[in-house]
């Protein structure tokens, strides 16, 4: 089984995804911490000196691969702008059970506005940047997207357990049962 994570930057993608592999067994994959071995620089110096759409190229071939089921159990992380691609909408909806991990243009605005890592996010307005980016996307990750989760306020801890929810929900891990559910007194 492999689950994808999807939203826009900033949105807890890899954060989430470390945590729910815990939880449950999976390996954690990052797909721009793939790219960035690949491509052996860091995602915004690539940008800089080869452009997006080359950078697009090599991430449609990273998200190809990493979704391939190979039996392992994995959970991926993709980067905020993988479902720009029609191939990589395909390939994490058709192989993967991917969730987004919807989140407001504002809420990522207070979380990212000292980010200097991230390349899109590198303009004079980064808030309009994110809304922009939201318009943009929110109708791509909802069309590759099986289940949505609000990112909001809630913790870390609270989004893995609202997504195992989901998940043991849809018969897709096995439901957790909680030790006091078992624990049975005899009648008086």
């Amino acid at each position: 089984m492999a689950i994808s994570l999807v939203g826009l930057p900033g949105g807890g993608k890899s954060t989430v995804g470390r945590q729910l592999a815990k939880r449950i067994g999976a390996r954690f994959v990052d797909s721009d911490a793939v790219l960035e071995e690949r491509i052996g620089m860091p995602i915004r110096s690539f940008f800089e000196q080869h452009g997006e759409a080359a950078f697009r190229d090599r991430e449609e071939a990273v998200i190809d691969e990493l979704t391939r089921t190979d039996g392992e159990q994995r959970i991926i992380a993709t980067g905020g702008g993988a479902v720009l691609r029609p191939a990589n909408r395909a390939h994490l909806h058709d192989r993967t059970t991917v969730i987004y991990l919807r989140s407001s243009p504002e809420e990522l605005y207070r979380r990212l506005r000292h980010d200097t890592q991230r390349p899109l996010l590198q303009v004079a307005d980064p808030q309009a940047k994110l809304r922009e980016l939201y318009e943009q996307r929110h109708p791509l990750y909802e069309e590759v997207a099986h289940y949505s989760v609000d990112t909001g306020r809630p913790s870390v801890a609270s989004l893995v357990n609202m997504i195992m929810m989901q998940l043991e929900v849809a018969g897709l891990l096995p439901i957790a049962v909680q030790p006091s559910v078992l624990s049975l007194t005899r009648p008086g």
